[in-house]
């Protein structure tokens, strides 16, 4: 029989564990496998693309990424859309990857993104037997290695997010991903010489350079002294957020057309409007023109900001 010591002893390590098993793993995923519309799918096919969903999305969701604790509502929302392009051979796969990942806004119900890109340069082999497991320092596959690269980078943003340059170390992490596929022969995608310099090479090794500096300060700004403070003092929170936009400039002009300076505007382009739709005019018009500055290609979407 417990004495009432080890009877509370033992009452309280339930509740440890209890309390211990509140804690997540730091990504909630949502990932969808889909074959481009002109592919021509067998039963087969779609059998092995509905494992792959589920092989995909536990390894997302049940690998410990960070050495953080996490709490349920901690978790970073993120999602990833598969989509099959080609099946060039029995297990072979050319694809793209969607992905699109947020954070939440301190004191308010909704988030915002902090990356919406497309990677085009996907190919790996899969049987529906196989499991995905991550090493450091190990290469293993071309598909873990794509997955484990964007976990990190996911990681990097939302940590970059809270602290100035708070991801460093799982951009880095990202980069020895790249190192590793660049040795083991991996393909596509992880090389200066692929033709692209919207790559995950290129994508983690310009958000180390320091050059990139001012992008990385800029995107801290705009989140913990602009989004952070939306629901506080929005007038402030809005003069941060073009404050932080005006030190872009730099960028596009030394670097015209750079794929992180894309990712973030791309990222952000539909809240730009809404955040600035209901602005005073003289504002309106100064973060219009800021934004045609750092984001040329879209100039008529940050038109509709004047119209509002």
């Amino acid at each position: 029989m417990l004495s009432k010591i080890s009877h509370n002893f033992f009452i309280l390590s339930l509740v440890f564990i209890g309390l211990n098993g509140l804690h997540a793993q730091e990504l909630q995923a949502t990932v969808t496998v889909v074959p481009n519309p002109r592919m021509n799918v067998t039963t087969v096919d779609q059998e092995v693309m509905d494992v792959l969903k589920v092989v995909i999305a536990d390894f997302f969701n049940n690998t410990k990424w960070t050495e953080d604790v996490f709490e349920i509502n901690e978790r970073i929302n993120c999602s990833f859309q598969l989509t099959i392009n080609q099946i060039p051979s029995t297990g072979a796969y050319n694809a793209s990857l969607m992905i699109n990942a947020n954070r939440p806004i301190f004191n308010a119900s909704i988030s915002t993104p902090i990356i919406n890109f497309l990677d085009e340069n996907v190919n790996f082999t899969f049987q529906r037997d196989q499991i995905m497991q991550y090493a450091e320092n190990q290469f293993r596959d071309n598909l873990t290695a794509i997955m484990a690269y964007w976990a990190y980078m996911i990681l990097g943003y939302d940590y970059d997010s809270f602290s100035l340059e708070g991801g460093t170390k799982y951009f880095m992490k990202a980069q020895q991903i790249v190192t590793l596929a660049q040795g083991s022969g991996a393909g596509g995608g992880w090389s200066q010489n692929d033709g692209s310099q919207r790559n995950r090479f290129f994508i983690v090794d310009n958000h180390l350079n320091p050059l990139y500096k001012p992008l990385r300060t800029a995107y801290y700004n705009y989140h913990r002294n602009g989004m952070d403070m939306l629901f506080n003092d929005i007038e402030t929170a809005r003069k941060n957020i073009i404050e932080s936009l005006k030190t872009l400039e730099a960028i596009q002009t030394a670097r015209f057309g750079n794929v992180n300076l894309q990712i973030f505007t791309l990222a952000k382009r539909d809240e730009f409007v809404k955040l600035f739709s209901k602005a005073e005019a003289g504002e309106k018009a100064e973060v219009v023109a800021i934004l045609k500055k750092i984001d040329p290609s879209n100039g008529e979407k940050y038109d509709e900001i004047l119209k509002m």
